[in-house]
């Protein structure tokens, strides 16, 4: 069968002054999900937002909001991103105490659960929880700043955790999606949906758009026409 595509413009890159229409903009343009990226400057070296910016962001738009949490601890932020609107949540392992219970607890606030692994996580901690995972977030860069370049050898490991997903799903489990963020650019997305991915953040290379010609509608256009041919 064969896999629907998804895209997720991070707001990082976004015009914060005008972000309400932002984020209108790229949900009429065609962007299936609104993606945050949450940096307490611990985990990471950035500070960004937090749930007011969520639940204030959430009256703009009906498509689901992704959000990924570079905290640690991150079990005390998880219901506050729930209540303010999330949909998606996902966390880094390393940053949990308890990776089941973490997950649990995201499902238990009524969203969907994932994990994110940076380019250097090993990808064991999957191994005793995929019966609890609705999605696994690849990092192709290190996490911290927007803007950064594709790290290649991303590739091989998308190529390893479709092939976990997909027996998975064939031993009788339920679907997980695969997203990956980081660098994904019109140019290299087909390469990365090749490797397995289903889901892309795209930051930059949605809201760099602003102002060019066509502006978000063209620049989704051109990256459903480059998955296409995939």
């Amino acid at each position: 069968m064969p896999r629907s595509f998804r895209l997720a413009p991070s707001i990082l890159s976004a015009d914060f002054a005008r972000l309400g229409e932002e984020v209108r903009a790229v949900e009429a343009a065609g962007a299936d999900l609104i993606h945050f990226d949450v940096m307490d400057n611990h985990y990471v070296p950035n500070l960004t937002i937090g749930p007011l910016v969520c639940e204030a962001v959430r009256p703009h738009v009906s498509i689901p909001i992704d959000v990924h949490l570079m905290v640690r601890p991150v079990d005390r932020i998880i219901p506050d991103f729930a209540r303010a609107g999330a949909n998606l949540i996902t966390f880094h392992p390393e940053a949990s105490e308890h990776v089941d219970r973490s997950l649990q607890l995201i499902r238990d606030s009524g969203c969907k659960a994932g994990l994110v692994f940076n380019p250097a996580t090993p990808l064991h901690y999957l191994d005793h929880v995929m019966d609890k995972l609705d999605i696994i977030l690849l990092m192709s860069v290190n996490p911290g700043f927007g803007g950064q370049k594709f790290i290649a050898s991303t590739l091989p490991k998308i190529r390893a955790v479709r092939d976990r997903i997909d027996a998975h799903v064939a031993a009788g489990g339920q679907p997980i999606w695969l997203e990956v963020d980081g660098g994904v650019k019109i140019d290299n997305v087909a390469e990365v949906a090749r490797a397995g991915a289903d889901t892309f953040v795209a930051g930059s290379a949605v809201f760099g758009a602003r102002g060019a010609d066509g502006g978000y509608d063209e620049v989704i256009r051109r990256f459903r026409e480059a998955l296409a041919g995939v």
